[in-house]
């Protein structure tokens, strides 16, 4: 399956992926999905919001136990973020079969539209709007840098806009939700683990920084007669850095767009997006305010002017605990019978479907060790014998949730 996956959307000159919503690469690991789905004899839908479900039993019965992740990736991504998700739940279906698991509950393998945000910059759209997070009006006003709405884009993708919408009959119908993600970041190379449990995933949100200066002769305008917006947003990603080592936290500003963008040119416009993420709501406004207050202040002795809208915000989450200590039981029972090591536990700064979902749903994760930590990069890695131990954890895991 891995060898299958692992030449959609990839780009030649920089080994990254460029798997973005409803584009040709999209529709390559929609195809690779349905096709391992219907090699196992799974029925193969899409709900109304482009997520893709592969069902083993009764779709329409309740307490389904589900799996599964995403198959788009950020820019120049990684192979991992998302896939190994969805190739790990293939395979646990696998090796239940292969242990003659009976199962007694809906079994569902599913792969979320949309979950990077790379196009349309909003993470999470398919998962979002299932659980009503999203309305329709603002799906409908997504755009992506050419201009083109997630509408249009879904309809040149074969898919039917105006079904988009809450999915709450389906999501009523789950029993639990289990994601299993490579971890994007060093815990379990620390404690020498190949498999984790999450706790939590900590707030999150993207603000969009407008510097507004003034367009004008790079060679011939004084420096003193500059209002150059490039100076406040410089001395902007400076602070978020302060800012976020200063309260433990994270803050990136990872994306940026220049007008008019010419290199002998003073830019009127540089507009640039920040990342920020804290284990707490409070630490991540401190973070936020802190920066935008450093960007005020600069702006105002530049005369530069000064917006700041947040795009999209995500408060913590905490999985259930119920779920969480059984998936743990299952493991420790499982695979650390005989040493009775409990399973390492641990939060996340990332993002995921899980996320959303858990409002609406019992809903669990699972980590892979990642030796790096190192994600969101064609340099995202985990080891074989990792990935296989991880396919054994969630195979345990549906086998005692699904099973006889």
């Amino acid at each position: 399956m891995w060898r299958e996956l692992a030449p959609l959307g990839r780009n030649e000159d920089s080994g990254g992926y460029r798997r973005y919503a409803w584009t040709a690469a999209d529709t390559d690991c929609r195809a690779w999905f349905r096709a391992q789905a219907e090699a196992r004899g799974l029925a193969v839908e899409t709900d109304r919001n482009g997520n893709q479900w592969a069902w083993l039993g009764d779709p329409l019965a309740a307490g389904a136990v589900v799996t599964g992740s995403h198959l788009d990736s950020v820019p120049d991504g990684g192979a991992f973020d998302g896939p190994l998700g969805v190739v790990s739940s293939f395979a646990a279906l696998d090796e239940l079969r292969r242990r003659g698991a009976e199962f007694v509950r809906p079994l569902a393998i599913t792969n979320f539209g949309d979950e990077e945000g790379a196009r349309f910059g909003l993470a999470c759209v398919g998962s979002r709007l299932a659980a009503g997070q999203l309305t329709v009006e603002a799906a409908h006003r997504l755009r992506d840098a050419d201009g083109i709405t997630l509408p249009q884009a879904m309809e040149a993708a074969g898919h039917d806009p105006g079904a988009l919408g809450p999915d709450p009959e389906r999501l009523a119908r789950i029993g639990a939700f289990v994601e299993l993600h490579v971890e994007q970041g060093r815990a379990l190379d620390l404690t020498g683990d190949p498999v984790g449990i999450a706790s939590a995933i900590w707030p999150h949100g993207r603000w969009r920084f407008d510097f507004r200066g003034e367009a004008n002769h790079a060679g011939t305008t004084r420096l003193a007669d500059r209002r150059d917006p490039m100076l406040t947003y410089a001395e902007t990603v400076l602070a978020a850095r302060r800012e976020a080592e200063l309260a433990g936290a994270v803050a990136t500003f990872g994306k940026v767009a220049v007008e008019p963008n010419g290199v002998n040119a003073i830019p009127s416009l540089v507009r640039g997006w920040l990342d920020s993420r804290a284990a707490d709501r409070d630490t991540l406004d401190t973070v936020v305010a802190g920066i935008e207050q450093a960007a005020r202040e600069h702006a105002a002795r530049t005369g530069v002017d000064l917006d700041v809208v947040r795009e999209s915000f995500t408060p913590e989450i905490a999985f259930g605990h119920a779920l969480r200590d059984e998936i743990g039981a299952l493991l420790k029972g499982s695979a650390d019978r005989d040493t009775g090591h409990d399973i390492p536990v641990l939060g996340t700064g990332a993002g995921h479907d899980a996320g959303i979902l858990s409002a609406s749903v019992p809903t669990a994760m699972l980590f892979v060790r990642n030796p790096t930590g190192i994600s969101h990069s064609p340099a995202e890695h985990a080891d074989e014998d990792d990935c296989a131990a991880g396919v054994t954890a969630l195979a345990d895991v549906l086998e005692g949730l699904a099973c006889r």
